[in-house]
């Protein structure tokens, strides 16, 4: 399942100055993305340092060749689906041919180094878009943590429903409304009726949230009818991201009862712009921590040894909050949690597995938020649901403000590292968005 080569070397540096030592984006990530520059058409690159590699020129000054030029000529339009699609192959190879040409000790860097001013852009100077068309969006519930949380509201002696440990649960929400990093997120309206009321009101969202999630971005797909075997899962997933699952929550608790939840989750979702790849992921991979004892046996479709021994990410995740107290006394991000992606009860493999085994078609740009990760003590809750214990705590931040939910004017930001010894970290950038 891993490959580990030549592009993650920590010896290896690039000719592009911050791309050394950079905490997000060294030459050993090269996620992909899509930007624009100006009124220039959106295309795809490639983060750098503080920079963006343009692949379109790249392919016009024929710096790729073989399955690199076909990767590269589909990651250099407006939209990251023709790469998707392509699976692994073709884009490791446009992996390694990025890898050298951007490394130090390339034996044509002066030529290379020539050509910088078309190849290389200021991050600064763009702007992001979605990664790809996303199809089709759903929302698992593989956080474990996070699910006996909230249904501890419900049932404190079960907080879990009886299907929670057989069954990857999820729910399939909106692909339109999903916005790239930066873009606002303005407060919704809905039905809403709190406890002590004795019939719902119509108006703003009372108990805006934030959920900090893995987005799981999905490359060549299946026909219908054509389940994917949890063994050939790994083929289907082209890399990660970030993902908040923006909630409604008083909106969500009346309207959920009996379908679930739907206008207080698809107002609005955020996710962020760059994608890392499973390749440059694959030193990260770790086992899926062991159930606990009791625990059911996911049945065997779901069922994989390798998926066990390295079928998880060791992914370090934070939520950060800031606000307009915040901002005013020149105060940073205050940082609200932190949690690691092996708090999944579910692998990304099982996901997918499950997603399909009705034959459901899954296409590429398909998008999966792995659902809210949170840890399991109050410093690791991905949710002020979780934090505010449902508004009933309120939280004081270091400007003295407090909150229990969020407030117009805050702005969410969620950041992911991964770190391991002989190994050059990498991040994730950015997922963030501000409440209007």
């Amino acid at each position: 399942m891993s490959m580990i080569d030549e592009t993650h070397n920590a010896g290896r540096e690039s000719w592009v100055a911050s791309a050394r030592g950079h905490a997000e984006f060294p030459i050993q990530n090269l996620p992909f993305g899509v930007f624009s520059r100006g009124g220039e058409a959106p295309r795809g690159g490639v983060a750098i340092g503080e920079m963006i590699f343009d692949i379109k020129e790249g392919l016009d000054a024929g710096l790729f060749s073989g399955a690199a030029a076909t990767a590269a000529e589909a990651a250099s339009g407006p939209a990251l689906n023709p790469l998707m699609e392509l699976g692994q192959s073709p884009r490791l190879a446009l992996r390694r041919q990025l890898s050298a040409l951007l490394s130090a000790d390339h034996p044509n860097r002066v030529k290379i180094e020539t050509l910088s001013p078309r190849l290389l852009h200021n991050a600064a100077d763009c702007t992001m878009h979605l990664p790809a068309q996303i199809g089709s969006y759903t929302d698992f519930f593989a956080g474990i943590h996070h699910a006996r949380n909230g249904g501890m509201r419900r049932d404190p002696n079960n907080p879990l429903n009886p299907n929670y440990k057989y069954v990857p649960v999820a729910y399939h929400s909106r692909a339109s409304s999903v916005r790239p990093s930066g873009v606002p997120i303005r407060r919704p309206r809905g039905q809403r009726k709190a406890a002590n009321e004795d019939a719902p009101s119509f108006g703003p969202c009372r108990k805006l949230d934030y959920e900090i999630e893995l987005a799981v971005w999905i490359g060549p797909g299946n026909a219908l009818g054509e389940p994917i075997p949890i063994g050939e899962a790994g083929n289907h997933l082209v890399g990660l991201g970030l993902f908040n699952d923006w909630s409604a929550r008083d909106v969500q608790q009346w309207e959920s009862q009996p379908l679930g939840p739907f206008l207080g989750k698809s107002f609005g979702s955020t996710v962020s712009p760059w994608v890392i790849t499973t390749e440059a992921l694959a030193p990260f991979r770790v086992a899926q921590p062991p159930r606990p004892a009791g625990d059911p046996r996911p049945l065997p479709y779901l069922w994989e040894e390798a998926d066990q021994k390295e079928g998880a990410f060791d992914i370090a995740l934070e939520a950060l909050l800031i606000t307009e107290g915040l901002r005013a006394k020149g105060l940073s991000p205050h940082r609200m949690s932190a949690s690691n992606t092996t708090d999944l009860y579910w692998t990304v493999a099982q996901m997918i597995a499950h997603h399909s085994c009705n034959g459901c078609n899954l296409t590429a740009g398909d998008l999966f938020g792995t659902g809210t990760i949170s840890g399991q003590t109050p410093e690791g809750y991905g949710s002020l649901m979780e934090l505010s214990a449902d508004g009933s705590r309120q939280i004081t931040l270091p400007s003295g403000e407090t909150r229990t939910f969020l407030e117009n004017g805050d702005e969410v930001i969620f950041r992911a590292h991964c770190r391991r010894s002989g190994f050059v970290p990498i991040g994730f950038g950015e997922c963030r968005a501000r409440i209007v």
